[in-house]
């Protein structure tokens, strides 16, 4: 979606652009062929020359405000200037009469209704006058009535996209802060489901079973002496119910493990993390460096655990448009790299007095040593964030 508004944007811009160049060339041609003569001539051409390049630099280095944003201090200035320069420039050549539809434009895009209105009605005027002082005969009344309707019809349709465009961005600004907070639900209460599956299993097996293992051993202490068969028999069975129990514990680990790596491998899991990251404002890329191979479980749940957090920091701190996931594989370690190109920070100073920057990056940090491998962040203020994490492979073969 933002990436179709931008090209709209882009063709709208060169359609101004390409306006403004023919009725700039058209202006000064009728100059040339109508008004040319006297000792003004040298100032309307250096004027003309003014006007193209300060429109030009205007929009390399003042460019207009996204839709939707305020305009910046540089771009009210190149208005202004490019304002005069074209009412200076009509006073002395009224073939530049026309070249005020770019302006007329650009103060529409940039400047809220309550300043474009007024605007449009000066620019209106000044065209409205410079016809009407050149006009040979009598009167046409079509040089007072059309330019002011043109520009009444132009404003209203403008200031009404304008306005329709804002309702737009608010709803979709409701939309998505609606599906943020019902994916947090959904996650809250997939949480709560969880600890009470949990919490029964546990209560159903490991509970009972210790209980059991409990009682047998008892039994089996208090006949010891008496009749050691009993107490061997007792013993017995307290060992089968503790390999049914550590079953049943592994199961509840095995369960633990992240669901994307239930039926797929790491790569795979991570390529579907940043299709279902990239979204509205975010898009997000993944790359595989060499082989992955087998992986052991650990460590593909440590690396997805690490890109989903390192993920979820790009989306609520950076302001990014853009991240990509790389996983590259050596023979003897495999490491991950988030990389955004957000608004960074500095990496190496100390959180401020009363604050400190959550529990993403200490969790991440841990997973990484859980696995024996290492975290680092590389930013700085304006330059985005990378998020590095490092595992060795020989010591994990090892010890899985």
């Amino acid at each position: 979606m933002e990436n179709t508004t931008e090209a709209d944007e882009t063709r709208l811009n060169a359609v101004v652009h390409a306006a403004f160049l023919l009725l700039l060339c058209s202006s000064f041609a009728r100059f040339l062929t109508h008004d040319r003569g006297g000792a003004r001539t040298g100032s309307v051409v250096a004027l003309f020359a003014a006007f193209f390049l300060l429109y030009v630099l205007g929009h390399v280095l003042a460019p207009p405000p996204r839709a939707g944003t305020p305009p910046g201090a540089r771009h009210l200035v190149w208005l202004g200037s490019v304002s005069a320069v074209w009412a200076a420039l009509l006073a002395l050549a009224p073939s530049a009469t026309w070249c005020a539809m770019p302006l007329l434009f650009a103060g529409l895009y940039a400047l809220p209704p309550r300043v474009a209105v007024p605007l449009a009605g000066v620019l209106t005027a000044l065209v409205v006058t410079s016809e009407v002082r050149v006009a040979d005969g009598p009167l046409n009344p079509n040089m007072i009535v059309a330019p002011p309707a043109v520009a009444a019809v132009a404003t209203a349709v403008f200031v009404h996209l304008q306005r329709q465009a804002a309702r737009q961005r608010a709803i979709v600004e409701d939309l998505v802060r609606t599906r943020r907070d019902l994916a947090a639900t959904e996650r809250r209460a997939g949480v709560l489901a969880e600890r009470q599956r949990l919490s029964s299993e546990i209560h159903d097996t490991l509970a009972q079973s210790l209980s059991s293992q409990q009682m047998l051993l008892q039994a089996a202490e208090r006949v010891w002496e008496s009749d050691p068969d009993a107490a061997r028999s007792h013993i017995g069975r307290a060992a089968g119910i503790t390999a049914r129990g550590l079953a049943d514990a592994r199961r509840f680990v095995h369960d633990l493990a992240p669901a994307d790596l239930a039926e797929q491998p790491l790569h795979a899991a991570l390529r579907a993390l940043a299709e279902r990251e990239s979204g509205p404002g975010l898009t997000v890329g993944f790359r595989l460096d060499g082989d992955p191979g087998p992986l052991p479980e650990s460590v593909q749940a440590a690396l997805l655990r690490i890109a989903q957090g390192a993920l979820a920091n790009v989306r609520e701190h950076s302001a990014a448009t853009r991240a990509a996931l790389t996983l590259t594989c050596l023979d003897d370690q495999i490491s991950l790299d988030v990389a955004d190109n957000g608004r960074g920070f500095d990496a190496d100073a100390p959180p401020a007095p009363g604050r400190n920057r959550g529990h993403g990056l200490p969790a991440m940090r841990i997973r990484a040593g859980q696995s024996g491998g290492t975290l680092t962040v590389e930013s700085a203020p304006g330059e985005g964030t990378v998020v590095s994490a490092a595992i060795p492979l020989t010591a994990q073969k090892v010890t899985s």
